[in-house]
């Protein structure tokens, strides 16, 4: 597959936001790799506004692969969630913006992301109550990092939702080459062998990416590999 490396991004706005965080980041690779699967997904795919954050019925988005949440802070205030004048104090110990999201102090973030590999647990939770509670419209969107799926819990968690056919569950899986562990078939095949259906797609390319989130899956989760320019060492 040939990854696109010109990026177009739909939101002429988009760099000069990720522009403004220029605190101490170590993690800026992480953060552009992430973009454009965010951005497709808040402008043409998530059912949450800023108006439906406590809303039952909006979707909920899980960013477990929380390192470098520049972008996701960008799309979070381009799309009118938090002021784009939280932005230039991004990672301050004044700000409400870190270097991980916290639930409390991000308006929209769903979970605080700390060590990697809870993000999908806590999905499979989260759409185990929604459906606990009669509520079958809301979906569930976790993001993760290929290097993620290296945590034994993530495993547990993928063998599990298959399974149990939780088809309101959605994973996102940024692949950057930089998991330590290669596995048979590619991360796809993963999934698919625990009964998940799993596409794979260029990273940076909103149409690939919107025909992947959107494609059908019944009674199945549904998993979209996103593959990006390789982590440079």
């Amino acid at each position: 597959m040939t990854i696109t490396t010109e990026r177009d991004h739909d939101h002429p706005d988009l760099p000069r936001l990720m522009g403004l965080m220029t605190g101490d980041e170590k993690h800026g690779p992480a953060a552009t790799s992430t973009l454009d699967a965010l951005w497709v997904l808040y402008d043409r795919v998530l059912r949450v506004t800023p108006g439906r954050l406590d809303d039952p019925g909006r979707d909920r988005f899980l960013l477990s692969k929380g390192h470098g949440p520049m972008a996701y802070y960008a799309v979070l205030a381009a799309k009118g969630f938090l002021p784009v004048e939280w932005l230039p104090g991004f990672g301050s110990y004044d700000s409400p913006l870190g270097h991980h999201p916290d639930r409390v102090l991000v308006p929209g973030a769903e979970i605080g992301s700390g060590s990697l590999g809870h993000g999908l647990p806590i999905a499979v939770g989260t759409a185990l109550g929604l459906r606990a509670q009669g509520l079958d419209e809301p979906r569930v969107w976790v993001l993760t990092g290929d290097a993620e799926l290296d945590e034994g819990s993530n495993h547990e968690a993928i063998a599990y939702a298959g399974p149990a056919g939780l088809d309101r569950l959605h994973t996102v899986v940024i692949d950057n080459s930089s998991a330590s562990h290669a596995r048979p078939g590619g991360i796809a095949a993963r999934f698919e062998a625990a009964g998940w259906s799993a596409l794979t797609v260029d990273g940076r390319d909103h149409e690939a990416l919107f025909a992947a989130f959107t494609a059908p899956h019944p009674g199945r989760p549904h998993v979209v590999v996103a593959r990006v320019e390789p982590k440079l060492a």
